[in-house]
């Protein structure tokens, strides 16, 4: 291999690596993002567990936040707690960046 091919392929290397972790943080931030709406509509213990669950499989319908967003705004409304999109938007910024560290804290371990 040549000096080029060798930074090739450690190029699609960090590319794959990046993209991994870019992944796992989004569905760590989803998971975050729903026990977060599952304490707003007082939900604890396993029940919030399996509605986080739920909200990551929900990311997974269609491209970007919108699907997530949606569900959030309408099942905290028909709890009696209606949140509007610009907030749980904003929440889901905050807990991405919290997500993002406790990735890269798995990975240095």
């Amino acid at each position: 291999m040549t000096t080029f091919d060798d930074r090739e392929k450690a190029q699609e290397l960090k590319f794959e690596h990046d993209e991994e972790l870019r992944f796992k943080a989004r569905a760590r931030k989803n998971k975050l993002l729903g026990l977060w709406a599952a304490e707003l509509m007082g939900k604890s213990g396993a029940a919030a567990e399996a509605y986080a669950k739920e909200i990551v499989m929900a990311d997974f319908e269609k491209p970007g936040d919108h699907d997530v967003v949606h569900m959030l705004m309408h099942d905290l409304a028909a709890a009696g707690k209606p949140t509007e999109e610009h907030t749980i938007r904003r929440q889901g910024d905050r807990l991405l960046a919290e997500a993002m560290k406790q990735i890269m804290t798995e990975v240095k371990k």
